[in-house]
């Protein structure tokens, strides 16, 4: 049994974001709906302050014929912060089908996931979009809306100043929109309609005097444990969403404040199914507090295995001789 082994240049080419995103809305419907085995999301630190290694586990989807198991390294102060994996078996038996590098698939599941949550929770005609956390995720985020919603302002902020220049001169041609490089957090955020924020924080940034009626917060930090950026104060205010509600608690938004679940309003792909269970009104505050799941990993690494196949790309490799 060969097994297809993909290079970081290698998935880059093969992956369509576009392609992606009804494949991911479905099983977001379908996880929240139908799922019998939840995801599951090991961790461990390692040497390093705020360095961990995490396995993401089970990727499922309903009529896909085959799993993933994702494993990633992350340390914060390289480039990129995230490495990885993701490991693609047969459903069937189990057979290795391919080995691929993780890093472009987890940015971009991540940015058009972030998507989906955002342009079902903010408002119709939200024009104002702040960007905090000028890395990987917030460039994806802003590229990954920008297929679905049109935007007049974009404000990013980041600590390092120069991040957020950057960020802003390798996208700002894909978007008909100002942009402001922000000196502070609340220049960022004060008028935004729509916050995206991608950090690795530890403690909580964004409080309810900061933030306007309305908004559309998307939270994507805190994906294990002992991470926030939404304060609870806030979250409290609000309407939350999540993309699981055990991990949502466990790891994401709501534990990382030392909330429970009784403050989740619903899953995202409960909202899919039934949109009656998201925003209400232009008053309302909507929070997306997005962990990831393994069955997004999943719907990238089957659509690259079977470009590839088609296209005969990769390198094969007999792990069983």
């Amino acid at each position: 049994m060969n097994t297809l082994l993909l290079t970081r240049t290698e998935v880059q080419e093969l992956l369509n974001p576009i392609e992606l995103f009804p494949e991911l809305i479905e099983a977001f419907r379908s996880y929240s709906l139908n799922r019998n085995i939840a995801a599951q999301r090991a961790r461990s630190s390692l040497k390093l302050d705020n360095t961990s290694a995490i396995v993401l586990f089970p990727g499922l989807i309903e009529h896909v014929p085959a799993f993933t198991i994702k494993n990633h390294a992350k340390f914060p102060e390289e480039t990129p912060a995230i490495k990885g994996v993701i490991h693609l078996h047969d459903i069937e038996t189990g057979a290795l089908l391919s080995i691929m590098d993780s890093t472009y698939i987890t940015a971009v599941r991540t940015g058009l996931s972030g998507a989906i949550g955002t342009h079902l929770l903010a408002k119709k005609n939200a024009e104002k979009i702040a960007i905090i956390g000028a890395g990987v995720q917030g460039k994806r985020q802003l590229l990954s809306l920008c297929y679905l919603r049109n935007f007049s302002e974009v404000f990013i902020y980041d600590t390092i100043k120069m991040n957020a220049t950057k960020m802003m001169n390798e996208i700002r041609a894909e978007f008909h929109a100002d942009f402001y490089i922000c000196e502070t957090l609340d220049e960022a955020v004060s008028d935004a309609d729509i916050i995206i924020t991608a950090t690795w924080s530890r403690e909580p940034f964004l409080f309810p005097h900061m933030v306007k009626e309305g908004v559309h917060i998307t939270t994507l930090g805190p994906d294990e444990p002992n991470k926030a950026e939404v304060s609870a104060e806030l979250i409290k205010q609000a309407s939350f969403y999540c993309d699981d509600r055990e991990l949502a608690v466990k790891m994401g938004a709501i534990g990382g404040v030392g909330l429970d679940a009784n403050f989740i309003q619903a899953e995202i792909g409960e909202v899919i199914d039934n949109e009656t269970l998201g925003r209400i009104n232009n008053d309302q505050i909507t929070i997306y507090g997005s962990v990831g799941l393994a069955f997004q990993d999943l719907a990238g690494a089957w659509q690259v295995y079977r470009k590839a196949k088609e296209l005969n790309i990769g390198k094969k490799i007999d792990f069983l001789t």
